[in-house]
């Protein structure tokens, strides 16, 4: 009797694995049918810094299909069904105030020629080039408002360059933004964390039709960010913070404003990020899927993994061909489709699609001439423009003392023409 009782325990043990066996591929085989429908748009990828780190930016030299040196190859990419990536453009917090501007151009000049190098990608600047291509679409981030060297200007040209999202900061404050960050703090006004120019920032990304991503920023910068802006924002590569109470994730209140803007957070991978420590699994990631869902709607979510930004990555989930295996996870806790095509893809475009209409209910508005006071800037790398206006008002002084002058000495050489005229 015992004996017939442990066949039949495992005989049924044996059922029970063989109908989960089959419930896991089946949930594998509409992992992939989704994905393969619904190709993903991931927010934050640094393989250009590992090409200037590594590399030098010497793409000659390397096959960008097969390169095993990073975590994105091009092979790795179609494995995972990426359909868009945002590659971004990172320049070091030790930049500002020296060559940020230099070291993002360059940076931007790797993407676009990676891009046009490689058949499999395509350069795309808007949403509806998202949807043309059937190739990889290839977006630029600048990571970094330190990049712009506290310049409206020079946003507006990295926009014409085809940069379509800013963070606002990186690891360090800018002159006009704080960060969640621990990083050089050279200029921070200690009075708001989002000055006056970076009230004038955000107001110009509306008008361009440029992303704000607040991933970096201080959750008071975050705050203040969403009180303005007409358009909605993203964290670009941020986690939850409280699954991990890091100041980089988002706090609730937060991920609340995040839904009324209509806005995105687009989670992170990195394991510091999303469990606080070394070590995580998918399970781990999927739970801040689940937190932001419950708290903001599954419309607020998308994916912005930062591969090759970071070191860690939670098992399963070791590069850019495995993003399967995170919606097989989903679909395991109950998500349904139209649920994960919106993470996959459906939200962000709604995203950028919401700001570009705003841009385009902007239009009659000038590009902002507003300059930050040269009061809240002090480094010796940028020219002092006070200086040089000080130099123009003096030679324009000189000419002004001249003027009587001159007119005295045409007076006397009109009477003498006038008398000769007279006389003759």
């Amino acid at each position: 009797m015992v004996f017939q009782n442990v066949l039949w325990s495992k005989f049924l043990l044996c059922i029970f694995t063989q109908i989960i066996s089959c419930s896991i591929d089946d949930l594998s085989l509409r992992a992939k049918k989704l994905m393969e429908s619904t190709p993903l748009i991931d927010g934050h990828n640094d393989l250009a810094l590992q090409l200037r780190r590594i590399y030098k930016n010497r793409i000659s030299e390397i096959n960008l299909r097969t390169i095993n040196s990073t975590r994105t190859n091009l092979q790795k990419l179609k494995t995972g069904h990426v359909g868009a990536q945002f590659w971004s453009a990172y320049v070091l917090c030790s930049a500002q105030d020296k060559d940020a501007v230099r070291l993002a151009l360059e940076q931007i000049d790797v993407i676009k020629r990676m891009c046009k190098e490689y058949e499999e990608l395509e350069f795309v600047t808007s949403s509806q080039g998202i949807e043309n291509t059937k190739k990889i679409a290839c977006l630029i981030g600048l990571e970094g408002g330190h990049i712009i060297d506290s310049s409206l200007g020079t946003l507006r040209m990295f926009y014409e360059l085809g940069a379509r999202y800013m963070t606002l900061t990186h690891t360090c404050n800018t002159p006009w933004a704080e960060t969640a960050g621990g990083g050089p703090h050279n200029f921070y006004q200690g009075r708001k964390s989002l000055s006056e120019f970076g009230t004038e920032v955000v107001k110009e990304m509306n008008r361009l039709g440029m992303i704000i991503d607040l991933s970096h920023t201080s959750s008071n910068t975050s705050r203040e960010v969403l009180a303005i802006s007409k358009a909605p924002v993203i964290f670009s590569h941020s986690a939850v913070f409280a699954l991990c109470g890091i100041k980089r994730n988002v706090p609730d209140d937060i991920l609340l404003d995040i839904k009324k803007n209509g806005g995105l957070v687009m989670v992170n991978f990195h394991t510091e990020f999303i469990s606080c420590s070394k070590y995580a699994n998918i399970s781990t990631l999927a739970d801040h899927f689940d937190y932001i869902k419950k708290v903001a709607g599954p419309e607020s979510i998308g994916i912005g993994a930062d591969y090759d930004g970071v070191t860690g990555f939670p098992e399963g989930l070791e590069d850019v061909s495995k993003y399967p295996q995170l919606i097989q996870e989903l679909l395991i806790r109950g998500w349904q489709d139209e649920e994960i095509k919106g993470v996959l893809r459906k939200n962000f475009l709604r995203v950028f699609k919401k700001v570009e209409k705003v841009r385009d209910d902007l239009v009659t508005l000038r590009p902002s001439e507003v300059e930050i006071p040269e009061g809240e800037l002090n480094y010796s790398c940028r020219l002092d423009l006070r200086k040089f206006q000080q130099q123009s008002k003096k030679a324009s002084g000189v000419q002004e003392r001249s003027m009587p002058a001159f007119t005295l000495i045409t007076y006397v050489m009109s009477c003498i023409y006038f008398r000769n005229y007279i006389i003759s």
